[in-house]
């Protein structure tokens, strides 16, 4: 899974495309954003030449349901929670590329519509008449966000009509128990309506091909080994709707028909990037070098609901089409639960109130790298996991504060105090075994961080951090410069070098995770751009160099209250 570090290496992340309905919560930003910005991070400093990008979600029945609540058309709709939505993701430090809209992206629809012309020209969609759901009261079909019922694999209530939330099977009318409209409420009905199906089972050596070469999570692979033991079905790639992309075909079956939204969807990974490249490079076309180029790795990053639409039928799609690339790797994080003080451990949820959203925690001044740490440190990369408000604060009190912040101030500002506005010059011959061995384990660190960043064990790679900067403490503690420094300055010299060595470190090494309190180290250490690179992380301070005084970088949360500022 690793993979050589140099200038020429180019890599387009994408982050999940929201749908434009609602505004981002804990469990969006663990599950594909903060990832994926880390990842982005991490990869610029190492030279890599990387894009990000990421946009909203703007067709599909979501978007209908939440305009039609809120008295707006989709159109407005889209557009709204797709500026709330950037705002949330900046709050936090995630900086995309570019942040495009399926529905407003120039690119986007002609792209879609050519995507679909060339499967449809090669034969690879059926004109299907089939069974449909359908609201008798209100006289329209009912795509699979307008209707709900019990799954038949697994007995969950309320799922939509395309997949199960629970055991992530596919659902239709003849899987979709005792389904009801979420138009009217009442039971619904099924007609015949024509569409377009594409055959994924046609597919299923290919699919099957890319899954074993590809850089996906065990679990994830195991999830789609599955789902191909089972075989692939025919799935339509039309819906009855009014807002979407028109199905750009003459056959009359076609009038009032739209792109499922799940294929036009990933499509917006490549129009989004058209929009960047005509921006930051004046040409359009050049989106070629990002999607066509063997010379690019292609990197998506999604939630687990989202598992089947980019690992099975959007590899499928890409397939067929020929001329794009497949992803070198889709990485799956699972879902993230929640637990408030005193209650169980439930779903987060907009309807229960069981959220925390990133506008509210943004809104409040709250720090924006204590959540990112904090949902790091929990990252559900193999297994689902729980936010609890607790537990940030005693994170936040224990490990930032008291671990990372009580380093980086107590070395600064002893430097300062005993030694002048300078990093401190020192004898060689001062120097111990145990300031060597420092030393080495920030060589170490490096060398371990690197792997797990590559190899996206971003969790991992946080507590390898954290690690050094307990051992950092414990240098500290051992080589005690306050009780040197009364009688041999030449070894507290030693020691507050070795110590400033660590704090250079960390603000580089933390920077992908905690960029806003990286950046304030930088600051204490005068460090340029140019000095921040991932190969020159683990050089020394020269001796002499200006030091100013150092920022509090983490206050300690006193009130359970303070870390929820944005429970709905």
């Amino acid at each position: 899974m690793t993979s050589t570090i140099s200038k020429q290496r180019r890599v387009l992340v994408t982050a999940a495309l929201p749908y434009s309905n609602g505004c981002p919560h804990v469990g969006h930003i663990a599950g594909a954003y903060l990832p994926a910005d880390i990842y982005v991070r991490y990869l610029r400093l190492a030279g890599v030449d990387a894009r990000f990008v990421c946009g909203s979600d703007d067709h599909g029945v979501a978007i209908i349901l939440s305009a039609q609540k809120e008295g707006r058309t989709p159109a407005d709709t889209a557009q709204h929670y797709s500026q709330r939505q950037l705002k949330a993701f900046e709050g936090l430090g995630i900086h995309f590329d570019v942040y495009g809209s399926t529905s407003r992206t120039p690119q986007h629809a002609s792209t879609s519509q050519k995507f679909f012309l060339k499967l449809y020209e090669q034969g690879y969609f059926e004109k299907r008449t089939a069974k449909q759901f359908f609201d008798d009261s209100k006289n329209m079909f009912l795509p699979d966000r307008f209707v709900k019922g019990t799954c038949a694999f697994c007995k969950t209530p309320e799922q939509n009509g395309d997949q199960c939330e629970n055991c992530g099977k596919m659902l239709d009318v003849d899987t979709l128990i005792d389904a009801r409209s979420v138009m009217s409420g009442t039971p619904a009905s099924v007609k015949e309506s024509s569409h377009w199906f594409l055959d994924l089972s046609r597919f299923e050596k290919e699919v099957s091909t890319w899954l074993e070469s590809a850089t996906v999570r065990e679990q994830t692979k195991n999830y789609v080994r599955g789902l191909l033991s089972t075989g692939l079905v025919k799935r339509s790639m039309t819906r009855d709707l009014t807002w979407g992309i028109p199905v750009p075909l003459p056959d009359a079956d076609a009038k009032g028909k739209v792109l499922y939204v799940w294929f036009d969807a990933p499509i917006g990974y490549i129009s989004n990037t058209m929009e960047l490249c005509a921006r930051l490079d004046g040409d359009e076309a050049r989106f070629a070098d990002w999607w066509k180029s063997d010379d690019t790795e292609i990197y998506h990053f999604i939630g687990e609901d989202n598992t089947i639409f980019h690992c099975v039928i959007w590899i499928a799609m890409l397939s067929a089409e020929r001329s794009y690339k497949l992803p070198r790797g889709v990485i799956v994080n699972q879902f993230l639960n929640i637990q408030f003080p005193g209650k169980e451990v439930e779903k987060i949820s907009k309807s229960r109130n069981t959220a925390v959203w990133i506008e509210d925690y943004v809104a409040s001044g709250s720090n924006p790298d204590v959540l990112r740490y904090y949902l790091t440190a929990i990252a559900p990369e193999r297994a689902r996991t729980v936010y609890k408000p607790e537990d940030m604060i005693q994170r936040n009190n224990s490990e930032l504060a008291n671990v990372l912040g009580n380093f980086v101030h107590r070395i600064t500002s002893f430097t300062l105090k005993y030694c002048g506005p300078h990093v401190p010059a020192f004898p060689e011959a001062k120097v111990t075994d145990v300031d060597r061995n420092f030393a080495k384990a920030i060589q170490t660190t490096h060398a371990r961080l690197t792997q797990c960043l590559e190899q996206f064990e971003f969790k991992s790679g946080l507590e390898t951090l954290m690690e050094l900067a307990r051992a950092a403490n414990k240098y500290a503690d051992e080589k005690a410069p306050w009780v040197t420094r009364k009688s041999d300055m030449e070894t507290t010299a030693v020691t507050l070098a070795y110590g400033l060595h660590a704090i250079k470190y960390f603000a580089i090494a933390f920077a992908p995770y905690m960029p806003f309190s990286a950046a304030k180290i930088q600051e204490m250490l005068g460090l340029s751009k140019e000095e921040c690179g991932w190969a020159q992380a683990t050089d020394p301070l020269a001796a002499g160099r200006l030091i100013k005084e150092p920022q509090i970088l983490f206050t300690k949360i006193e009130a359970e209250k303070d870390a929820l500022p944005s429970v709905a």
